[in-house]
């Protein structure tokens, strides 16, 4: 069954995943706004690209104007000191939620992050409701984004999803992506779920391709997101050592988790 989505506004559109999920929507969007800081060129006239940063609320509302949804991916994506996160992916999801608010616009994905739980035992299967076990400054702020927007559903009644996104990439590139890789024809499939799933007040579902050595519960996202993932890094096993230390135990968050990581971020 076709599905129209209307005008979806994708943030940071111009990074890692912004154009994989730009490409997985412009069949079913009527019309795509393309925000980032970066210079997009949009393809024809069912495209808008706005320049414009979520630390400026009021460029977000102004991009927001008339849209159906959002999806949320900008911010830092990657571990760092307190405060550079704090403002990208606190401040600057605070912005995207309340701008979203003030347009009007009902539906939000946010982009959360499997690191989020980062520092459960990798033998440890996670649901989404268990309590946030971060790795990091950045699996905080994810903590904190993920807060955020069930604050704006329970208050004032957003449609709120937050994904916590697997590895992704095109294919494997290391051991512990054979249990968190999230390929691109499941990260679109898990983004289109997210903006026309109906009865949404607050969702968080692990965003995760269908891993047979997976550590995330995949319920959520099947039953109320209606979205079963179809890739499997299994397929990709044999490239990588069956005897990895990362499979003797450890966090699943790996080397983004223990004081080697964190360490280089608190400053003196």
């Amino acid at each position: 069954m076709d599905v129209k989505l209307g005008r979806v506004v994708i943030t940071g559109a111009a990074g890692k995943i912004g154009p994989t999920v730009r490409e997985g929507l412009r069949e079913e969007a009527d019309h795509l706004v393309l925000v980032d800081t970066a210079d997009i060129e949009p393809d024809g006239g069912a495209e808008t690209a706005v320049n414009a940063d979520i630390a400026d609320r009021a460029a977000l509302r102004e991009a927001f104007s008339g849209a159906d949804a959002i999806v949320h991916l900008a911010g830092i994506a990657e571990e760092g000191p307190l405060d550079d996160l704090l403002d990208a992916n606190v401040r600057g999801s605070l912005n995207v939620l309340e701008a979203a608010r003030q347009a009007g616009v009902e539906r939000i994905v946010l982009f959360s992050s499997n690191r989020v739980t980062g520092n459960y035992p990798i033998h440890h299967h996670v649901f989404p409701d268990e309590p946030p076990r971060p790795d990091g400054f950045y699996g905080v702020s994810k903590v904190a984004e993920e807060a955020l927007g069930q604050l704006y559903a329970d208050t004032f009644g957003l449609q709120v999803v937050a994904l916590r996104a697997g590895s992704f990439e095109q294919r494997p590139t290391e051991t512990r992506h054979l249990a968190t890789w999230l390929s691109p024809r499941d990260c679109v499939g898990f983004v289109r779920a997210a903006l026309t799933a109906p009865n949404v007040n607050f969702v968080a579902a692990y965003a995760v391709s269908g891993n047979a050595r997976r550590f995330w519960d995949l319920s959520v996202g099947d039953g109320d997101l209606g979205y079963r993932p179809v890739d499997d890094a299994s397929a990709y096993a044999a490239e990588f050592p069956d005897d990895d230390p990362f499979w003797h135990g450890g966090p699943q968050g790996g080397d983004f988790a223990g004081p080697q990581a964190l360490l280089p971020h608190l400053g003196e």
